[in-house]
């Protein structure tokens, strides 16, 4: 259970803290979500350090409690990247903005997407936090869900009697063509492709993922994107999209069941983002191997990754822009030739979108035609037990 504390309320701060023990010591939750207005409980400025803070962070009944902050508010205070304290992981209000931006196709995102999948080192590098300070999400409790990212241009908050004034205008979403509801067999498709695209680029991104209830079946709040005010079919969760949405319900459990496989080794020995970088045996590309595109008008790239602790390689390669582009494929690791196999592909249609890992079937040649709008991951099993400190050759 989750809970959520708004320290502007009028209780007296010192209250409030005994009633966080007094639910932490009874068992009431395990998870803590604190919103960045805390910094103004005082005197309505920002506080530099404030004692409630350290007070929760440093407290021996809650070192084993998940505390995750929400770094801004309403009055345009932002501090993702600088929170203060040691133990509080951050929601990324940037990564949000930045994966929203690259999918649909806007200029200037490719470079900022890349440092987003990679833990944001931009943003939480200079602070030598571990690899898991960023909580990664695009949709959350407020604003559009991943239907409704794909599906409106617009919010449409009528239903909140407020005129459609409420609610954030900056939504950074796409159509993909028409508002709303269509029965175009082209645009449903586009809408479901995207909506993988973000699923995966969330899932497989270094740090926390964090995906909204009802994403994995498209739950669609009409376009509403402030829905707390409503307790009726707009907020509820429909069961038939279970059915209805099957092929997007498979392919989120498939992805979180690999995300659940993979090594944690760093996490154990409490490695920064900094040293996992560094540690890291990676390249990126661009259409051409080792030849990124960071132009503002880029709108692809390319990423192989040697997971040394799995024997494995794992390139990933994103196409954002409206045309199918032809992707070189790595041909050779350390002299010995690669036999890619195939992983995901959000172009094709399910259950061919994504496969069970050990099904996955062998690619011909070393070049990919990655289809407008999608998303390719492939793999390839090396021959365990080599020395991790020798230089890696890849071409």
């Amino acid at each position: 259970m989750e809970i959520e504390v708004r320290w502007s309320s009028p209780l007296p701060a010192e209250e409030r803290f005994l009633r966080l023990l007094d639910d932490v010591e009874q068992g009431r939750f395990e998870a803590y979500r604190q919103d960045a207005d805390k910094r103004r409980f005082l005197t309505g400025r920002v506080l530099a350090n404030p004692p409630v803070l350290w007070d929760i962070e440093s407290d021996p009944a809650l070192a084993g409690t998940k505390m995750i902050a929400e770094a801004w508010d309403a009055a345009g205070l932002y501090q993702v990247g600088s929170f203060v304290g040691d133990s509080w992981k951050e929601w990324n209000g940037h990564f949000r903005d930045d994966v929203r931006d690259f999918f649909p196709g806007a200029p200037h995102s490719v470079s900022r997407v890349a440092d987003r999948f990679v833990g944001s080192p931009a943003i939480y590098g200079h602070k030598e936090r571990e690899a898991e300070q960023s909580v990664n999400f695009v949709t959350c409790h407020d604003g559009f869900t991943l239907h409704d990212l794909v599906a409106y241009n617009h919010k449409h908050n009528q239903d909140n009697g407020e005129g459609n004034h409420d609610g954030a205008n900056d939504n950074r979403s796409w159509n993909t063509g028409v508002e709303g509801p269509t029965d175009d067999p082209a645009i449903q498709a586009l809408r479901e492709r995207q909506a993988k695209n973000y699923l995966t680029f969330t899932v497989l991104s270094l740090g926390i993922p964090m995906l909204l209830m009802g994403d994995e079946v498209l739950r669609t709040q009409r376009g509403n994107n402030n829905a707390y005010c409503q307790d009726n079919e707009i907020s509820w969760f429909d069961w038939r999209l279970l059915e209805k949405h099957a092929d997007i319900h498979r392919f989120a459990s498939v992805l979180i069941l690999r995300r659940l496989m993979r090594t944690s080794e760093h996490e154990r020995l409490r490695l920064s983002l900094n040293e996992v970088i560094c540690r890291a045996q990676k390249a990126w590309h661009g259409l051409m191997l080792h030849k990124p595109d960071w132009g503002d008008d880029s709108h692809c790239v390319g990423l192989t990754i040697r997971m040394r602790a799995e024997s494995l390689l794992v390139h990933i390669m994103f196409n954002a822009s409206w045309e199918s582009k032809s992707f070189q494929l790595p041909q050779v690791s350390d002299d010995r030739p690669i036999a890619w196999r195939r992983w995901i592909d959000t172009f094709m249609e399910s259950p061919h979108d994504i496969v069970d890992w050990k099904c996955a079937s062998l690619l011909p040649g070393y070049t990919y035609l990655v289809e407008s709008r999608s998303t390719v991951v492939l793999f390839s099993h090396e021959e365990p037990g080599k020395n991790i400190d020798e230089t890696w050759k890849l071409t």
